[in-house]
């Protein structure tokens, strides 16, 4: 699915509902990416296992109605939920966050988070700097959030996975990069947080009082289109076409999941909606 289709789809199941929610908690086998990296989430919503000696890093838990399912999948592949030590997220959206409270409860994982997320998650999504504030369902709080800048590294055994804030879908929007190697081979693993352009009620990204909107948002593009991108991963895997990667490269398509451009078509795309929606916004007098 194009970037550009993926956005069109997007928008019409926030604004109006679609049978793609449906795919947010449909089951979905677990199975590994690469190396120490595996998908545990549904079929329409990723959540990412990285697993050390340690202890394991789980990204993402969307739903709280998901967090069972969940963790049978990381049981399934041979490991434990109480070994998961940190938490962190995309954004903080019920649909990608929603079970983090009760995951982190269950586990007694530490939940990590930009400043701006950190915001959110405390107030259980009731985030009025959100583009989409009044719209985006509310989930239960987090009350205890490890705050971390941009660029930083947060290390768990042999893990190391680093921050690059991409403000735009939401202020405090987070796109994670590691490495992980299976049979001598590593590659640069990139999970790329949301990046459309979605507003409700008031909110512009042209706001002159905002400037800041616009410019961080292209600063967060131009960052996921630059980074050493071998398999780009999403927080709704449609986006990215994900899963149809996964299961080409099963049926036997050796190169179906590596993709060294896909970060930049990615970013590519989601400047074109910006774009669309900044001429939207000049349009209705919004500037």
């Amino acid at each position: 699915m194009s970037a550009m289709r993926w956005g069109f789809l997007l928008a019409g199941l926030v604004v109006g509902g679609s049978s793609m929610a449906s795919q947010w908690t449909a089951p979905q086998s677990p199975f590994r990416v690469h190396g120490n990296t595996y998908y545990v989430g549904s079929r329409g919503l990723t959540a990412l296992l990285i697993t050390s000696a340690a202890g394991h890093v789980l990204i993402d838990v969307p739903l709280e109605e998901n967090v069972e399912m969940i963790e049978a999948n990381i049981r399934a592949l041979g490991f434990r939920p109480e070994d998961v030590q940190m938490i962190l997220n995309s954004h903080a959206h019920h649909d990608h966050a929603g079970g983090i409270a009760r995951m982190a409860q269950r586990s007694g994982a530490k939940v990590h988070a930009s400043a701006a997320s950190a915001r959110a998650l405390r107030a259980g999504g009731d985030d009025a700097e959100d583009p989409q504030h009044g719209s985006a369902a509310k989930f239960v709080a987090i009350a205890k959030v490890k705050r971390f800048d941009d660029g930083a590294t947060l290390r768990l055994g042999d893990i190391e996975l680093t921050a690059h804030l991409t403000p735009g879908h939401t202020p405090g929007s987070t796109t994670w990069t590691w490495r992980s190697c299976e049979k001598g081979r590593c590659v640069s693993m990139v999970y790329a947080d949301s990046l459309t352009a979605m507003v409700a009620g008031k909110y512009r990204y042209s706001d002159p009082a905002h400037p800041e909107r616009v410019v961080d948002f292209r600063a967060g593009l131009k960052s996921v289109a630059a980074l050493d991108c071998d398999v780009l991963i999403t927080p709704h895997p449609e986006a990215s076409g994900f899963l149809d990667r996964i299961a080409r490269r099963d049926g036997g398509d050796a190169k179906a999941l590596i993709d060294r451009d896909a970060c930049r078509v990615y970013a590519k795309g989601a400047a074109e909606r910006l774009d669309a929606q900044l001429a939207k916004e000049a349009g209705s007098g919004a500037e």
